[in-house]
């Protein structure tokens, strides 16, 4: 059974090789005239998008097979502007440059919008939004050349007071989300509100596939991993199942992330897949992005039963 690793955003290996460069509202106010303001937008995409192309090609001789992208690659792309900001256009070509990348290389790319997209919301203008911030994503995605294979994580969303009714209200905004943006939706349990059990069945309703959190479960637990583990991996028809893989900060920050991963809250995982003999893929979300992958990686090398394939893979 081959396990594959990746992480988020940021490869600290790689010295300022930030992709989500920025610049409030305010400071871009400041700017006098509109086309010094568009030029300082095309200036810091023109940054993120070339750091993403390095990273991508630091994955590849890294032997870095999962990935995942930042939501905020372009400034105020949902956000309404005086002034025209086609940034498909503009960026056509180094879409496509990155697109061609990951798909020669074969890494399995994706993006998790942020915590203001909400499609259970019962506030029409909060769900609008959230569509607006997920058709963002699958414009960049298209922009790429990835096809909807390449996903996108979310929740199910916030509680409203009443459990069961928010989950009907996901289930009805969901068949709202325009086709392009429904084919890549993956559902993640949550540390507070949603669990495991929970997100598997509306997965299983909707034939969405789910990302299982082993660190929101511990916070949030409901069912029996053992049983849970087989049927989430059901819900992936298509493609190798993934989880995400984080550390509590310390325990009075029992929900925030470590900057590395300890070996040891993955290794009961590992022995509850074994009898599914199924690969499947961990990202890990930890402050020290690829610095705390190579570690867990050469920590759980230190187990008899794991050996490594290379330097993102271990077998079991």
């Amino acid at each position: 059974m081959d396990i594959r690793f990746g992480y988020v955003a940021i490869a600290l290996n790689l010295s300022n090789s930030s992709t989500s460069k920025t610049i409030t509202l305010k400071n871009l106010a400041k700017i006098g005239g509109t086309e010094p303001k568009f030029t300082k937008l095309r200036r810091i995409t023109s940054e993120n998008l070339e750091n993403t192309l390095r990273i991508i090609r630091y994955n590849m001789e890294e032997q870095i097979h999962l990935y995942r992208l930042t939501s905020k690659l372009i400034p105020f792309a949902t956000y309404p502007l005086e002034f025209e900001w086609n940034y498909i256009d503009i960026f056509k070509k180094e879409f496509e440059m990155i697109g061609n990348l990951i798909k020669t290389a074969k890494i399995r790319v994706s993006a998790h919008p942020d915590h203001y997209t909400v499609i259970n919301s019962p506030n029409e203008k909060v769900f609008s939004d959230s569509v607006k911030d997920l058709e963002y994503h699958d414009h960049i995605f298209n922009a790429m050349g990835l096809e909807e294979q390449y996903k996108l994580v979310t929740h199910l969303g916030g509680f409203y007071g009443d459990r069961e009714q928010s989950i009907a209200r996901f289930k009805k905004n969901f068949s709202r989300l325009p086709h392009g943006v429904k084919s890549r939706i993956v559902l993640e349990n949550d540390d507070k509100i949603y669990t495991a059990e929970e997100v598997l069945e509306v997965c299983q309703e909707l034939k969405v596939p789910m990302v299982l959190d082993l660190h929101h479960h511990t916070c949030n637990p409901k069912g029996d991993l053992e049983e849970l583990i087989p049927k989430i991996w059901d819900t992936w028809t298509d493609f190798r199942p993934k989880i995400h893989v984080s550390s509590p900060k310390d325990q009075k920050s029992c929900r925030h992330h470590a900057d590395y991963i300890e070996a040891s809250s993955l290794t009961n995982f590992l022995s509850l897949t074994k009898k599914l003999n199924r690969d499947f893929d961990v990202m890990i979300e930890a402050k020290m992005k690829d610095k705390a992958m190579f570690k867990l990686i050469k920590d759980l090398s230190e187990y008899d039963d794991i050996t490594t394939i290379d330097q993102s893979t271990i077998k079991i």
